[in-house]
């Protein structure tokens, strides 16, 4: 797990060496075990490293292999490189390290751009080809790890933040209406390949882009299931479905212990990360690290699950360690969660992320959680309406449930300087669900919730909260083939049971059932959701400092609105209108844009 930086030019410049440096070095955090910077005349590729797999030197990046022609960055791990180097043995290359970034790049030396396909796991890539002169950039499957660009005239630019890009210095940082149009619309996301900013985009999930040394670039997306169901599992029933959705995601726990490091696991105690610590615990893994934690309670909300993850700890004989915070805990921490975000995020557990992985780091650098389950097998309280919903009503269903703000709300929200001509946000959601390869409704929405939304919330928010301290976190249930095999069951053996019904027969093998049926939690942050006390002090102060007021990005009217009721505004809409508007100013203003 690393931060990987880079930039190429086309217009027969050197690129600035200077500029990649500080990139790096603002990604200090993501790789603090070392760094390295290279250059090849058009392109110059920075690097730190945080050691996970081959400890020693020899996986240091960049890594140039002179015999052949390549050099690369590389962040995340190939959960089957011992595999593939073996393979790549058999077809007679060989390997000066034990590291699955020089599988990576002998992979490419092997099968040139079709490697991607071959790799199993989490990455953003930086590929030098120097006999082609080419730059290729990759992302892997479900966008678990970042890649962030910024072009100008003759110039590309990569990082593995947003922050990092703005460090290099000269990029656009105007506002994208259409990328403000999204975060005020679906929860704070804003798809790839938009960020909030004008000058910085994001490489697509399952995206590779090469780039000719004279600027000339083509992209191509490698995989998308189908979310249709594939005749070879015809005649499958219940149990079928049950024993294949447990083979599967057994096999993605156990790809993702791979490590020359211990490994631990995030025990909220909900079901997800729960069945993981299971099926470690079935695996063979002996007194696992787990961790959990809480906060102070707030008007009769709970600030923590610790009964939960305390039963699972214990049926597992597990080691492991709550973590309490006061709420005197949390101004600070707001502030240095922004300041780690390398987009705004305004979901409220985010906060709780960021202390929770500062205190993980202090005794293990890998950890797995259970990201990705709710989407990849239909969790959430609005997938149970749409598995009775016509196909081509996905998007009214959808955007009944989901949107935080229709276009008309929005036109009263941001200022006109700022404000899209169009209805964005369910232009893009028509299009999405309206594509072909998805069977009903439900897959549809499945399919834009794993591939497009997913990416750019809970994903980003762990990737980003985790390597501000350093911390790798793997998500079993975004191994491809968990997901592709999930897109292919019939959506009945999902909305089951409330939820994740084929999730939960797998659970029920090896899990009390307490912890299987009981109500969905979320990570409980109570002083957050309800935005009062000093946080409220905080995101206030931010709406009407001069920093916001010179931007304007919002009415005025509207913003006091807010401040005078915003218990009104969070009961019309669902959410917490206040906290989102107040996060994004925050943002811009932490990282003085």
């Amino acid at each position: 797990m690393c931060g990987i930086s880079g930039e190429a030019r086309f217009d027969g410049s050197v690129p600035d060496a200077d500029a990649v440096a500080r990139m790096s070095e603002a990604m200090r955090s993501r790789g603090p075990d070392g760094e390295g910077l290279w250059s090849d005349g058009w392109v110059t590729l920075g690097h730190r490293r945080l050691t996970i797999i081959d400890l020693s030197d020899a996986g240091a990046q960049p890594m140039v292999r002179e015999d052949l022609g390549l050099a690369l960055v590389f962040n995340g791990c190939v959960y089957n490189y011992p595999e593939l180097r073996e393979e790549l043995r058999a077809a007679g290359h060989t390997f000066r390290s034990t590291s699955d970034t020089e599988v990576i790049l002998v992979a490419y030396a092997q099968w040139g751009e079709a490697f991607v396909d071959h790799l199993v796991g989490m990455f953003a890539i930086g590929l030098v080809d120097r006999t082609r002169r080419r730059l290729v950039l990759a992302r892997d499957r479900l966008g678990i790890k970042p890649l962030y660009l910024t072009e100008t005239p003759g110039r590309l630019r990569f990082a593995s933040t947003l922050p990092a890009l703005l460090r290099g210095g000269d990029v656009d940082t105007g506002i994208d209406p259409v990328a403000l149009h999204h975060y005020l619309s679906w929860h704070s996301i804003v798809p790839a390949p938009r960020t909030v900013l004008r000058g910085v985009r994001k490489l697509p999930p399952a995206t590779l882009r090469v780039v000719e040394a004279d600027g000339r670039c083509r992209e191509r997306v490698y995989w998308q299931p189908e979310y249709t169901r594939d005749p070879a599992h015809s005649g499958m029933d219940a149990r079928d479905w049950q024993a294949a959705v447990g083979g599967a995601l057994r096999t993605a726990v156990r790809r993702r212990l791979v490590a020359d490091v211990p490994v631990g696991v995030l025990l909220s105690g909900g079901l997800d990360s729960s069945l993981i610590v299971a099926l470690l615990a079935e695996a063979g893994q002996h007194h696992l690290r787990t961790f959990s934690i809480g906060f102070d309670s707030r008007g009769g909300e709970a600030g923590d699950e610790f009964g939960f993850s305390d039963l699972v700890a214990r049926t597992y004989d597990t080691d492991h360690q709550r973590i309490r915070l006061a709420d005197d805990d949390l101004v600070p921490a707001v502030r240095a969660t922004v300041g780690a975000m390398t987009e705004p995020m305004g979901s409220h557990d985010v906060v709780a992320f960021h202390l929770l992985s500062e205190q993980v780091a202090r005794h293990v650098k890998v950890a797995q959680s259970g990201q990705g389950a709710d989407e990849v097998f239909a969790g959430y309280g609005y997938h149970q309406p749409l598995a009775t919903v016509p196909r081509d009503g996905a998007a009214e269903a959808f955007a009944a449930v989901f949107f935080d703000r229709d276009h008309a709300e929005l036109t009263r929200v941001v200022n006109p300087a700022y404000a899209c001509d169009r209805d964005a946000s369910r232009e893009l959601l028509v299009t999405e669900l309206a594509a072909p390869g998805a069977g009903t409704a439900l897959d549809a929405v499945l399919r834009l919730d794993t591939h497009r939304m997913l990416p750019d919330d809970p994903v980003k928010r762990v990737d980003s909260m985790s390597m501000a301290w350093g911390l790798e976190v793997r998500t079993p249930f975004l191994d491809q083939d968990l997901v592709a095999l999930a897109a292919a069951c019939p959506p009945e053996h999902k909305v089951a049971q409330g939820g994740k019904g084929v999730l939960k027969e797998v659970a029920r093998e090896v899990l009390p059932a307490e912890v299987i049926d009981r109500p969905k939690g979320y990570f409980p942050v109570p002083a957050l959701r309800n935005v009062d006390g000093a946080v409220r002090e905080l995101i206030v102060d931010a709406l009407r400092a001069p920093a916001a007021r010179e931007r304007a990005l919002f009415r005025p009217t509207y913003v006091e609105q807010l401040l005078a009721d915003p218990d009104a505004a969070q009961a019309a809409a669902g959410s917490n209108k206040l906290w989102q508007l107040g996060l994004l100013e925050l943002w811009l203003q932490t990282h003085r844009v």
